[in-house]
């Protein structure tokens, strides 16, 4: 968590001019949410001033009520849609949080690009929009559907390639200062925490620094600001009472 895939998405969306679709997944996402549902309050109103209206030609209104002027799209079938700059990009991001039941579904939907809906019909992607499928790994996700994806692990990056980022993101923190949070962040990757930092925790932390005006880290800014890199107190309290001033002195003998 926190290396950048979900990033992955988004710089590919803007790089190609493509509209990007996100579909947060999280335990007991269904159908209605994912994919598609109908607007029950406004096919309510429409019954009631059909009734009102007096004669009600039943075949008309039923044909009415479930068209596409009360569909309400979700994420996969927004996906399906052209866009103005070609597909979307689809980021279907975190996909270990549902259920082995969706992940069933959404194999199907994904290997066709087409979605039923019983009262409208199959509508089907003219072009395949881009899937970008994340993980954290919190359970395995199954064989059948890895099979049809391009497998890319993402790890924490190196030194040079983190204060790249961190440069690109964050250009008026002071460089001495970016030098020592990417290093500090590097050797407390090495600790044994429950939750390494990740890129989000490495920007987070150097944001949080710059608007305290710091130029340098000390050992007391450090301790000040632990619960923007570490998110347990587990993890925080493992680098209190010196831990955190040893790995700081580290850092500046590397650099000096």
């Amino acid at each position: 968590a926190g290396v950048g895939k979900t990033e992955i998405a988004k710089v590919l969306a803007k790089s190609l001019g493509r509209s990007l679709i996100r579909l947060q997944c999280y335990e007991g996402l269904d159908v209605a949410a994912a994919v598609y549902e109908w607007n029950y309050a406004g096919q309510m109103m429409a019954i009631r001033l059909a009734e009102a209206g007096g004669a009600v030609d039943r075949e008309r209104l039923e044909s009415e009520l479930f068209s596409e002027r009360y569909l309400i799209r979700r994420p996969l079938l927004q996906a399906l849609e052209p866009g103005a700059g070609g597909a979307p990009v689809l980021l279907i991001d975190e996909l270990d949080r549902t259920d082995e039941a969706f992940e069933a579904f959404l194999l199907e939907v994904l290997s066709d690009f087409q979605v039923t809906i019983p009262e409208l019909g199959t509508i089907r992607a003219p072009e395949p929009p881009l899937v970008i499928l994340t993980s954290n790994r919190t359970r395995e996700i199954h064989d059948a559907l890895k099979r049809r994806c391009l497998y890319h692990w993402v790890d924490y990056p190196d030194a040079e390639r983190e204060l790249q980022i961190l440069r690109s993101r964050l250009p008026q923190a002071p460089e001495a200062l970016s030098r020592q949070v990417v290093a500090f962040v590097q050797a407390i990757r090495k600790e044994d925490l429950f939750k390494a930092p990740g890129v989000a925790e490495t920007l987070d932390w150097a944001t949080a620094l710059v608007e305290l005006d710091a130029i340098a880290l000390d050992p007391t800014l450090v301790i000040d600001t632990l619960g923007v890199l570490l998110k347990y107190q587990d993890d925080i309290q493992a680098m209190q009472g010196g831990r955190a001033k040893a790995l700081l002195d580290e850092v500046r003998s590397s650099a000096g």
